[in-house]
Formats: structure tokens, sequence, C-alpha cells
């Protein structure tokens, strides 16, 4: 039977590619040169979990003690590099793999919390952080507004959704790499779905209204 050590590093891995990916290719989108695109990449795929293992005490972050964490950022800037040409009509690409790497990584940050002996809601705050940490940071370094605080779009919600989920499912005896892998599936689709049909969640004041018009379904 395989490891939950093993699950967590394969997914850990898979999402650090997937953001990586966006950061490579918002560094293409931006004009970034090649080391400015693996740069990007890097903060986004790996900031978060770095930002998750500085509050679990964990010296030095997993990112700078396992080399496998280096390589899916070199890859997704040499497959932007060569592919980016070819996609760059897709403007919806670089929300996928987003979407892709905050499903997973809700998941492995909740788990390392959950096995680290973090208390629900701790665990679930830290889900969060690992999701979002990593665009955020991205966004910020490539002059961008942060898609966690874009008031027409919802970013942070499925990563509550995947973590509370996760949670759950570890207090019942439940978790697995099935129902992980389920986990993932719904926070994905709840990501895109809302990106695509404009869904937000209210503003900060009642009362208030959002400039422009309805962004309705996106391409």
């Amino acid at each position: 039977m395989i490891s939950l050590d093993i699950v967590l590093l394969w997914l850990d891995l898979i999402g650090v590619f997937f953001f990586a990916v966006s950061g490579s290719l918002l560094a293409a989108r931006k004009q970034f040169d090649v080391l400015g695109s693996i740069l990007l990449a890097s903060i986004a795929a790996l900031g978060g979990g770095v930002i998750r293992d500085i509050i679990l005490n964990t010296a030095p972050p997993v990112a700078f003690t396992n080399p496998a964490y280096l390589a899916p950022p070199l890859l997704a800037a040499m497959l932007v590099y060569y592919l980016f040409s070819s996609v760059q009509r897709f403007t919806s690409l670089l929300t996928l793999f987003d979407a892709g790497g905050l499903a997973l990584f809700c998941i492995t940050g909740t788990l390392k919390a959950l096995t680290a002996g973090m208390n629900p809601v701790t665990c679930i705050l830290l889900g969060v952080t690992t999701a979002v940490g990593g665009g955020l940071l991205r966004d910020i370094t490539a002059n961008e507004i942060p898609t966690l605080f874009n008031n027409r779009d919802i970013y942070a919600l499925p990563a509550f959704v995947g973590a509370g989920l996760t949670t759950l499912l570890w207090d019942l005896g439940l978790f697995s790499g099935l129902t992980a892998c389920l986990i993932a599936g719904v926070v994905f689709t709840f990501r895109v779905t809302a990106w695509r049909r404009g869904w937000y969640v209210p503003l900060a004041v009642r009362g208030w209204h959002r400039a422009g018009a309805n962004p309705g379904v996106r391409d």
C-alpha cells in the first residue's frame, strides 16, 4: 500500500508544476526573459509551501532540502519557452494551471498541518495559505493586481472548501489517495466554473457596487 508520505510528495510536486507553469505563463505575457520566467515560476510554485513550512517551524523549508522541488519550475519555464508562441491565444491557460495548483496545494498544506498535530481550524487556514500564497507572491512580483483580491473573481473560497473537506475526511478516517483526487476535482471545478461564470462574493460593505459592467461568462 502506498504510504501517505509518498502520496503527499507526488501531490505536492504536481501542484508545484502547475503553479510553476502559471508563473512562467505570466512571465511570458509580461515579456520577461528566460531567467525572469524561471524565477517567477519558482516564486509561484514554492512560495506557498515555504510560508507553510515557516509557520509549522519546519527548518529549513522542504523546498530547500529536497532537490526534486527545483525541477518543476525549470521544466515549466522550458515548456513555456518552446510552446507559448503556439498557445498564447488561449488566455484561460494561466487560470487553468493556477486552478490545478490551488486544488492540490489546499490538500497538501492541510495534510502537513494535520500530521504536525495542529487543530482543525489551524489546519484549514494553513491549507488555504499554502494554496494562495504562491499565486499572491507571483502576482505582486509581476506587478499585477493579486487574483486573491480581485473583487470580480473567487479565489480563496475553493481553497477553503478543499481544506475543509480534507480535514473532515481525515478526522473521519476516510482520507486516501482516491478521496484526495476527488477533493482536488471539486476544488478545480469550483475555481474554473466561478471564473468562467463571473461568480463573486459580496463586497466588504453592503450597498457598495462593483464598477463597470457585469463580467458575465469568460472565454
